[in-house]
């Protein structure tokens, strides 16, 4: 995202982009195995029972084997971006200068494609290191529109995915996310409003919003990730587009009565977006 051969200086690309200057010039030293093998054991760990915090982790990880303290298992959590899914006052990192939108989503019926469109992101583990992942999906179908892989946790991929599905299509009526800090950005929530897509955060206690991607994310690994074991983003790439084909395709849902995502989307979608 950001040229320094370009005329503008790197100081207000980052300020258009609200990046963090001082990441464009440091170099990340490299995690040891260890770390990467941990941060795979908490993923699963997690996958399982998403409901557990770092002292649950922590006793799992010493049944198998790992005697490491809590802190450690911490540090490794928020950069993977997970925790525990309960009822609490914060559910995700926002960021104080950002504005929050309202949940729009209360006693609402979705049976509609285009109706809600929702996203989320997840850490992907991969032989020699780890990437992030985010996904745009319909609601009412369980359609993943689009998605975007990345190495660091910033806006830009989540922006460029939700492009993509508007270029493909079209524009929901609502957009629902947590606030987690890429998707307060200015730079994500001005792409919703210049297409005229409301807006709705997950507030205080809304956990069970996400329970949509959260699944999504827990088919994705145990039907491809852990069973590919990746080596690098391009392979991950790679296998995520059969994989997405696949699960939008082919993979019946039992919660549709043996339909796809797709023919669920299709099905469902009113005439007027069908005819565009």
């Amino acid at each position: 995202m950001i040229d320094k051969e370009d005329s503008l200086p790197v100081t207000r690309q980052c300020e258009i982009l609200e990046l963090s200057r001082s990441g464009i010039y440091y170099n990340p030293a490299p995690l040891h195995a260890i770390d990467v093998e941990l941060m795979r054991q908490i993923d699963e760990i997690h996958l399982m029972y998403p409901f557990y915090g770092s002292r649950k982790i922590r006793t799992e990880l010493l049944v198998k084997g790992y005697n490491i303290g809590r802190d450690r298992i911490r540090r490794l959590m928020r950069r993977m971006g997970i925790e525990a899914l309960y009822v609490k006052p914060r559910l995700s990192i926002c960021h104080r200068g950002h504005v929050k939108y309202p949940y729009l989503l209360r006693g609402l019926e979705v049976t509609k494609a285009n109706h809600v469109w929702a996203t989320d992101i997840t850490y992907i583990p991969m032989a020699r290191g780890f990437c992030y992942l985010v996904a745009i999906m319909d609601w009412a179908s369980r359609k993943v529109l689009a998605w975007r892989l990345s190495n660091t946790l910033d806006s830009a991929f989540c922006v460029d995915a939700l492009e993509e599905a508007i270029a493909k299509y079209g524009c929901p009526d609502i957009f629902n996310t947590d606030q987690g800090s890429q998707f307060t950005a200015e730079v994500f929530t001005n792409t919703l409003r210049v297409n005229n897509i409301a807006i709705s955060m997950d507030g205080k206690g809304r956990w069970m919003d996400n329970v949509f991607i959260e699944r999504l994310w827990k088919s994705v690994k145990y039907e491809d990730i852990y069973l590919k074991a990746y080596a690098s983003m391009s392979e991950v790439k790679n296998g995520l587009v059969s994989y997405f084909k696949f699960y939008n395709e082919k993979r019946w849902h039992n919660s549709f009565d043996k339909k796809t995502p797709n023919m669920v989307y299709f099905n469902t979608l009113s005439q007027k977006q069908a005819a565009a």
